[in-house]
């Protein structure tokens, strides 16, 4: 396991100084990575990457415990041409990219030893989206999931979630030379459901891949994407829409590693709360490296408070360790209705109830288009209308 924990020294005494003994990590990067959950121990609440989280939720989870008898079904609907396969701990391509930097990652690799593997064939485009379906029946589960995009291969990929269920999951990601691969996870949980999730992406030289998370249901969904630009000219594109009510917690902490040169980064990240104790967290981690010259990169989080009581959490985060680059940002914004935007529907005749309605999903809108799939797309929509139309819990 590698470690960032520092000790700094008393100088003048020449020995540790207990008051100081340990600084917490604060990067990304940082962070330490293990496939042996005891070297994380249990969270404290205290880490950079645990602190917004209600860990107590998640504590199942967080249990070095074997999957429950029955507890999930997991069932991939892809084309003949598609190979749908299972990986041993220690069969490539799985590990190949992925490594656990938390206590949850590293169970869900010990407890699952044959991960799923669906891998897209070299040259090969697929019309129609493989689609893999978590089905939880209540208990506890962990999954490993390998998604591998051959080189020059085209494919969507999209992770249905429903039921009730406390679900580890690791999701890795491998998009080889020339490959356009697109991933849409859906979290659709019932309300007593708990996810923790970890995606890892690693995209080669001009490749692309678009990863886009889209949660409304769970007690509390906790999905991390990570996505590393490792080949020159690569791309990665990383959205989420997020719906919470009265009482969900919905987090992601994102990061995007740009490592080759000539990388180009984009992050969109959009949520609307309403409901007594609503949450939701965003946690931005941008890291150009030392040797990603020509690089591009923007990331932004925007949310929408729609009534009292709930709480965005926005934190964006950009690290450049070269001067070489095309351009790199970032931006957050929380807020409530735009009272000019709902005066000016108001005033061509518009009710003040549908005028809201029009602004939300005016808001949400932009991520579904990005999904590039209809019938998902409309299905979400229709989603997002029946957050609108659910009584507010106050």
């Amino acid at each position: 396991m590698s470690s960032a924990i520092q000790t700094p020294v008393n100088a003048a005494e020449g020995h540790i100084d207990p008051a100081a003994a340990f600084v917490p990590v604060q990067t990304r990067s940082e962070r330490p990575t293990s496939f042996d959950p005891e070297d994380f121990g249990i969270p404290t609440g205290r880490e950079v990457n645990w602190k917004h989280t209600p860990q107590q939720v998640l504590e199942p989870l967080l249990r070095d415990e074997a999957d429950e008898l029955e507890a999930v079904t997991i069932t991939v609907n892809a084309p003949s041409v598609v190979n749908v396969g299972r990986l041993a701990s220690s069969e490539l391509p799985r590990g190949e990219f992925f490594v656990p930097e938390d206590r949850v990652s590293a169970v869900t690799w010990k407890q699952d030893k044959s991960a799923t593997h669906i891998s897209i064939p070299n040259g090969v485009e697929i019309g129609e989206p493989v689609v893999l379906t978590v089905q939880g029946h209540g208990g506890l589960a962990h999954a490993h999931i390998v998604i591998e995009a051959e080189p020059q291969s085209r494919a969507k990929v999209v992770l249905r979630h429903h039921g009730s269920l406390a679900f580890g999951e690791n999701v890795e990601i491998i998009v080889r030379d020339g490959a356009h691969l697109e991933v849409v996870s859906v979290q659709q949980w019932d309300d007593d459901a708990v996810h923790a999730a970890s995606h890892q992406a690693r995209v080669d030289r001009d490749a692309t891949l678009r990863h886009t998370i889209v949660s409304f249901g769970g007690a509390v969904t906790r999905v991390n994407p990570s996505l590393q630009l490792s080949g020159s000219g690569s791309a990665g594109e990383m959205f989420g829409l997020s719906y919470a009510d009265a009482g969900q917690h919905l987090e992601s902490q994102v990061y995007l590693h740009h490592k080759g040169a000539q990388t180009r980064g984009d992050v969109l990240f959009k949520s609307a709360l309403q409901g007594t104790a609503a949450r939701t967290v965003w946690i931005g981690d941008v890291l150009i490296g030392a040797e990603a010259t020509g690089t591009d990169s923007y990331e932004a989080n925007r949310n929408l408070v729609l009534t009292e009581g709930a709480r965005a959490d926005s934190i964006p985060n950009l690290e450049i360790e070269t001067g070489d680059i095309r351009g790199a940002g970032h931006a957050s914004a929380t807020g409530r209705f735009d009272d000019e935007q709902l005066f000016y529907l108001q005033a061509r005749g518009i009710s003040e109830e549908e005028a809201r309605r029009l602004v939300v999903m005016g808001f949400l809108t932009e991520i579904v288009q990005k999904i590039g799939i209809d019938s998902l797309e409309a299905e979400l929509m229709t989603a997002i209308e029946a957050e609108l139309t659910r009584e507010v819990v106050q």
